[in-house]
């Protein structure tokens, strides 16, 4: 890849260093630096760790590359033959650095040891997190080991918590879902859910909604696993489950804290989900996530987990779906003449939209042409969105026939659009390739 040019020579460097005889000279020049890492290191550890000084090297080369190709995870594998080491950009996962084995200890007792992991636990999952101050700038790693077939994978995720919280208005949202945010985070009390799988940006739009509202007179506290970005003004507590404290407990102390807004990182049960629907009963506004498939599931999912209709149907605000698709790199964008094709596919798409609903398309539309600043034609990424709000009639739904068929013909009467569509409109205005559309099914029929 062309981002990572130049990185093999550095690792290369590092790994002759490790094979070369005068490591007495490493030792005296590493001690010094080492101090406080082997401080955490058990009796009999010390000479191994110091020995593998150059390794120090190896994982700085390895976190400095992953950030400058703006990766957001890093995986480090034992295959057998070789160590892997892969980064993921943009949400595909690319082999950028291959290592001997020799060395695969090394990194893996360097990076728990950074993460404050136990060296001597190679039989069970460990979680931990370390900051690096990279160009003066602050850098959370949150780091995960897992035992597997030749030895622990490693996967670090990167936070930059610098980077600060995107304005609710670049999140990608189409004018109607962001007015539609935007009155529902004004609301004194209810229930704002956002759905999606796992890395769908749900997080980043949380934050985003929370920096919104206002932080001097309002009490806001969030419960998150794990803290991903530090807020100024809002209360951020850290679940621990190991210690019992979950969610569920959380979410029963919060409300003795007095609070006016509750952030809940994730509805992952009944007692979740009951207790965060008793406090939007009960006078607070609640933001939380949700795994489901899109927005319309997200109402028979809370029907499943043993909510009744009749909590759901007047605490039920806004529910919200999305996913992430690759952003076109702005030179890479020329401009066509609107294939005739691809407006019949549109239109085949909404054809059960009511005509006040369906947005015109225009005339033009966009292909990605590779440029030399970016040859891949994208970078970074942006978010589709699909969402409805619950209304008198919505209300009536739910208490009577919540089923995804029945709320999506209400949803979709009212003027949602669903996330394929979403993305179609934005390939049209250029903002991301036509091929991504075709990652989004049409779900809710």
């Amino acid at each position: 890849m062309q981002t990572y040019k130049g990185i093999g020579s550095q690792v290369e460097s590092a790994l002759e260093e490790l094979s070369q005889e005068e490591m007495a000279d490493v030792k005296n020049m590493s001690e010094e630096n080492l101090s406080k890492e082997i401080g955490n290191v058990k009796p009999g550890e010390e000479k191994k760790i110091v020995e593998d000084a150059p390794v120090i090297k190896i994982v700085a080369v390895i976190l400095r590359t992953a950030l400058e190709g703006n990766a957001s995870d890093i995986h480090i594998e034992h295959t057998g033959e070789k160590v892997k080491v892969r980064f993921r950009v943009d949400g595909m996962l690319h082999t950028t650095i291959v290592l001997p084995i020799n060395v695969y200890g090394g990194i893996v007792a360097r990076v728990k040891i950074l993460a404050k992991l136990r060296l001597d636990e190679k039989r069970k999952p460990q979680d931990g997190s370390f900051s690096a101050n990279i160009d003066g700038h602050k850098i959370d790693f949150r780091v995960s080991t897992m035992p597997a077939y030749y030895g622990e994978k490693v996967v670090m995720r990167i936070l930059d918590s610098e980077k600060g919280v995107k304005p609710i208005d670049q999140l990608g949202l189409s004018e109607r879902n962001l007015n539609i945010i935007k009155e529902a985070i004004k609301k004194p009390y209810g229930l704002i859910l956002i759905t999606g799988p796992t890395g769908s940006g749900k997080s980043t739009t949380l934050y985003s909604m929370m920096n919104e509202l206002d932080k001097e007179s309002s009490n806001i506290v969030s419960l998150e696993d794990p803290v991903e970005y530090h807020m100024p003004d809002i209360n951020q507590s850290q679940m621990m489950p190991e210690i019992g404290y979950t969610f569920a407990s959380g979410l029963r102390s919060i409300l003795r804290q007095d609070p006016d807004i509750i952030m809940v990182g994730e509805i992952r049960d009944k007692e979740t989900a009951q207790l965060a629907i008793q406090a939007a009963l009960t006078g607070h506004l609640v933001l939380s996530t949700l795994h489901t498939n899109n927005a319309v599931g997200a109402i028979p999912r809370l029907v499943d987990m043993g909510i009744d209709p009749y909590l759901i149907a007047p605490t039920l605000i806004v529910s919200m779906a999305q996913r992430l698709a690759r952003l076109t790199y702005p030179t890479c964008r020329k401009e066509l003449p609107m294939d005739e094709s691809v407006r019949a596919q549109i239109e085949e798409q909404m054809k059960d939209l009511p005509a006040d609903f369906r947005p015109e398309i225009g005339d033009k539309m966009y292909d990605i042409v590779p440029s030399p600043e970016c040859p891949s034609g994208t970078r970074g990424r942006i978010a589709v969105f699909e969402m409805f709000k619950v209304d008198k009639e919505m209300q009536s739904v739910i208490l009577k026939n919540p089923t995804n068929a029945e709320i999506y013909r209400i949803a979709r009467k009212n003027g949602m659009l669903i996330m394929r569509e979403d993305a179609m409109l934005k390939s049209v205005q250029g903002l991301i390739p036509f091929t991504e559309v075709y990652n989004f099914n049409n779900e809710n029929e």
